[in-house]
This record gives C-alpha cells, sequence and structure tokens, in this order.
C-alpha cells in the first residue's frame, strides 16, 4: 500500500507569495491561542511561533529563513489544514511531541521576495557573527529550548537532479559538525530521521529525492545548531516537472514533513536504521530551465551555439510573483541539459544584438 496522507491545501494561500501582514492576520484569527510573538525583524514586523502538541518530544522549525523560500510555510499551512480534516493524523502524534514552528523568520526578506534580510545578511550565515536581529531571535529560542530534534527548512533550485533526469524535488541534508564530516551519534539520529522520510515518501515521489552536501559551513545554522549537540535535519524543496509555481512540490513538502514529525515521534532519538540515509543519491547540478539548441547567430562569420535560460522569480509591482528569462550561459552545452530544450537548426535568430547577452533579459526571438 502506497503511504500517503490526505493532503489539503489550505485554499487562503493558492500562491507562492506570502504577504507577511496576511500571514500574521491569519495566524491570530485562526490559531491566536497557539501563537506568540517571539521577537522583531531587521525592520520591526513581528515575527511569530506557533506551538503544537503537548508531547515530550520538544521540536524547533522555522521557515523563511531566506525570504524566496516559500514553501515551508505553505506546507505548514497546508498540514494544519489537513489536520483540521484529519484529526486522526495528529491525535497521538501531538501527544508525543511538542512542535514549536517558527513562521516567517525573515519577514523583511519575505516581503520583498529577496533571500537576504532588509540589510543584505544571509541569516543562514550569521550564526557567528550574530548581526541580524532574526538569527539573535532564533539562537535564543532553539539554544535555551531543550529541544531534542530542529527541522530547518529550505526551497532549493531547479539546477538539481537526482540521476541526471529526474528533478531533485526534494533534498534532505543531516549537517556535519566538522570539516571532517563525521557521522556522530548526532548525525546518526538526522539520517535515522531522514531515512523514514526517504522510505515512506520514494514510493509516491519515485527517483526525485535526493540528499544535500554535507560540506561543513562553519558560519551556517544547521552545521553549528549540530554542534551545540541538537540534531537537525535540513528540508530543500526543489523544482517538480512543469512546475515552476512549485504546487506538487507543496504537496510533497507537507507530507514530507509530516512522515518527519512521526519518525521523530516513534524513534525518540534512537538511530535505528540510519544506514538507509546512504542509500539516497546525492544532488546533481545538471539542469538549466531551458536551453536553445544549435543557434546561428547574425554574425559575419558562422557562430553557432546554445543558448541555457534560467528564470528568475521577480516580484511585480502589484506583488505578483513573475518568472523572467535570463540569458545564463553560451557556447557548447552537449554537457548539460534543460527541463525544456528546443533544436533551433534552420531558424533564425531574431534579435536587435548579433548575438545572447549574458545575464540580460532574453530579447531575442526563434523564427
Amino acid at each position: 500500500m502506497i503511504p500517503i496522507i490526505p493532503y489539503v491545501q489550505n485554499p487562503n494561500f493558492p500562491d507562492r507569495y506570502i504577504l507577511p501582514k496576511k500571514l500574521f492576520a491569519y495566524l491570530q484569527d485562526n490559531y491566536g491561542d497557539n501563537i506568540r510573538e517571539v521577537g522583531k525583524s531587521s525592520l520591526g514586523k513581528p515575527i511569530y511561533m506557533l506551538t503544537l502538541g503537548t508531547g515530550e518530544i520538544k521540536v524547533a522549525a522555522w521557515s523563511q529563513m531566506h525570504g524566496n523560500e516559500s514553501t515551508a510555510t505553505l506546507a505548514m499551512l497546508d498540514l494544519l489544514v489537513t489536520f483540521e480534516k484529519n484529526p486522526e493524523l495528529s491525535k497521538n502524534l501531538l501527544k508525543a511531541i511538542r512542535l514549536d514552528f517558527i513562521f516567517m523568520l525573515n519577514p523583511d526578506g519575505s516581503e520583498a521576495w529577496t533571500r537576504r534580510n532588509a540589510y543584505g545578511i544571509d541569516i543562514n550565515r550569521d550564526f557567528i557573527r550574530n548581526s541580524s536581529n532574526e538569527i539573535r531571535v532564533l539562537k535564543s529560542i532553539v539554544l535555551d529550548g531543550d529541544y531534542s530534534y530542529l527541522l530547518n527548512l529550505h526551497d532549493q533550485r531547479t539546477i538539481f537532479t537526482t540521476d541526471g533526469d529526474h528533478p531533485a524535488t526534494l533534498s534532505f541534508l543531516a549537517p556535519s559538525e566538522n570539516q571532517e564530516r563525521e557521522v556522530t551519534e548526532n548525525r546518526k539520529k538526522s539520517m535515522a530521521v531522514i531515512a523514514a522520510v526517504y522510505r515512506q515518501m520514494k514510493q509516491i515521489l519515485p527517483n526525485r529525492i535526493a540528499t544535500y552536501t554535507d560540506e561543513f559551513y562553519p558560519t551556517s545554522c544547521g552545521d553549528n545548531f549540530m554542534k551545540a549537540g541538537i540534531p537537525a535535519i535540513l528540508f530543500e524543496g526543489g523544482f517538480f516537472e512543469n512546475d515552476l509555481e512549485r504546487k506538487k512540490t507543496r504537496e510533497y513538502y507537507t507530507q514530507a514533513l509530516y512522515f518527519a514529525l512521526k519518525a521523530i515521534a516513534v524513534l525518540k532519538g534512537d538511530t535505528l536504521s540510519y544506514e538507509t540515509y546512504f542509500d539516497i543519491p546525492l544532488n546533481k547540478e545538471t539542469h538549466f530551465d531551458l536551453i536553445y539548441r544549435n543557434v546561428k547567430l547574425n554574425t559575419e562569420f558562422e557562430s553557432i551555439l546554445d543558448i541555457a535560460v534560467q528564470y528568475r522569480e521577480i516580484l511585480d509591482e502589484n506583488k505578483n510573483l513573475t518568472y523572467q528569462p535570463y540569458v545564463i550561459e553560451v557556447g557548447d552545452l552537449n554537457h548539460k541539459k534543460a527541463w525544456k530544450e528546443i533544436d533551433c537548426s534552420g531558424s533564425k535568430f531574431v534579435s536587435k544584438m548579433k548575438f545572447p547577452k549574458l545575464d540580460s533579459l532574453v530579447d531575442f526571438r526563434i523564427e
């Protein structure tokens, strides 16, 4: 039997972009008894934490540390609605664990749809210097909270695959505690949870689950929380075929979040079957969003090349998220693939320029 929960999407948040003010109002209106303000952003926006469950196993999770990575926020909103519609899913789970979920740790970056905070700081590289309000809020909660597990929730780019063909729709990591990447007891605890999620999810998401690189990042949160003795688990929500809006990714992320919490409740710190973690393929950087193959330029000499395009997520003046095509690479790209490829043999390159300009918006046509 394929393990799947009866997923329900939160109808109040149909799109990837979430206006912080709308999120805060929704949480206050629907979960007022379960949320509290735990700090302020650099520009003074509130940072809220939702608490669910009464169990002895304490779990802390946070979303949108990077403002333009909203899938985890949406997944948590979806999981809450799924629990409401299917209370049997949460009844025993929330007796075993207590989940403290920090929604939108970086509300300034989330509103502007930027990775960094309002002062240009990457919060996930600020663990040592403590230059941002947001990292101080997170550290004060986590380091004083007596947590058994941490869930560090992110999104990853469309460039990653599991095998060179299938997108890495979900990737996980048990972060390293040191440069040597030793498999410590804490890492085994994280690996055991990830392994349990993988065993549940691989049937409904075949060939699309990977692990993220375990290179040690000395200033990042997951690595340092691990170093501090708290098992951390990194989630990365990636691309699913023909799904730039990540609606399918959001659904699978919700499933994975549920299965991770369930595994934590069952394992209770055990490292049972952690070795399965090493069966999960490693992220491979193989794909562009789009490649125009065999483009003949309008030059005095014969020049035939490939043009690679990536979509950049741009927030317009009406707060709508748009996907703008940018030239990212030109030349011989036979060693790379794309989610969409167009053979331009025998076609005409139409542009004001004789050649495509790198790092610029696509301004040519193929006819």
